[in-house]
């Protein structure tokens, strides 16, 4: 599952969503809190989207909850089918990209997800504060394939559209019709990475050129 994704977006470019969101300009914040990133990962900090009154703002949290037992790791994807989220701290992690790998052995074959036609996306999430000494942490949603990830995983993030991105903050509609898969078509993606492949060896005894 996607345990890395990639914030390149610009603070003037947050702006310009929260504005047609009608969320209007952002107030007592600045490009510092709204960092870029070629690639988050586990247990990085990241800035996240969360409710304030009627709008949102942005907070600093860790991603991936602590590990739900003894010798696992920490939660960092969680499965939406079949759950309420009324009761829970819902945010939305802004992103230009997530990756997917494939390949059973290290390093794997990385490719890069975006929003088609969009100059960011944001991933449906929830976050918690597990101790009042520990940063808050998140971690992304996640549901069946869409078409345009099966061929690389059999599941895949909640990636909401921009119009969608208040009804999940303020669960204005249904969660079913939020936690889906987009249609076929919606993102675009590229390999970013193929394993090397290991040099051929020379046959013992012949000379090989330079």
């Amino acid at each position: 599952m996607c345990n890395e994704y990639e914030q390149r977006a610009t603070y003037a470019l947050y702006c310009e969503m929260m504005q047609a969101l009608g969320w209007g300009a952002p107030t007592g914040e600045t490009e510092a809190d709204f960092p870029q990133s070629a690639g988050i990962r586990i247990s990085d900090p990241a800035p996240v989207m969360r409710a304030q009154g009627n709008g949102v703002a942005l907070s600093q949290m860790r991603f991936g909850f602590p590990p739900a037992r003894p010798n696992s790791g920490p939660v960092f994807n969680w499965r939406s089918e079949g759950r309420k989220f009324q009761e829970s701290n819902r945010c939305l992690i802004p992103a230009t990209a997530f990756f997917e790998f494939t390949g059973t052995k290290s390093p794997k074959t990385k490719h890069r997800f975006s929003l088609k036609d969009a100059p960011m996306m944001a991933i449906a999430a929830i976050w918690k504060q597990v101790a009042p000494e520990a940063p808050p942490c998140f971690a992304m949603l996640t549901t069946e394939p869409g078409p345009d990830i099966a061929p690389y995983h059999d599941r895949q993030v909640v990636v909401l559209q921009p119009e969608d991105w208040p009804h999940w903050i303020h669960l204005s509609k249904p969660e079913a019709a939020l936690l889906k898969p987009l249609p076929g078509g919606s993102l675009q993606v590229e390999t970013v990475r193929r394993p090397e492949k290991p040099e051929k060896k020379a046959p013992r005894g012949r000379r090989t050129e330079t």
